[in-house]
């Protein structure tokens, strides 16, 4: 990839519900730097994503938390690093 991502998507194995579903991505420093628009896909599939607008360099933490239909709840976090473009 040449650039940084525009959207963090998640997909899961399980359909989730939306009215529990929450998405978030951390700068280094600790500021949330997604849109604040995470959301289930519309067509009830397993799939929660958020904004991800102007990254710039820098190592970013993705933290989520879900409730499957089944009643499972899964919480995790994990990070990602854009690099500098090399010219």
């Amino acid at each position: 990839m040449t650039r940084a991502p525009e959207r963090v998507k998640l997909w899961f194995g399980e359909r989730i519900e939306p009215a529990y579903a929450k998405l978030s991505v951390w700068s280094e420093v600790g500021k949330q730097v997604d849109a604040g628009d995470a959301a289930v896909a519309p067509d009830g599939t397993a799939l929660l994503s958020v904004s991800t607008p102007g990254l710039g360099p820098g190592r970013y933490a993705v933290r989520f938390r879900v409730l499957s239909v089944d009643g499972h709840v899964v919480e995790s976090s994990f990070s990602f690093t854009v690099k500098a473009a090399v010219r």
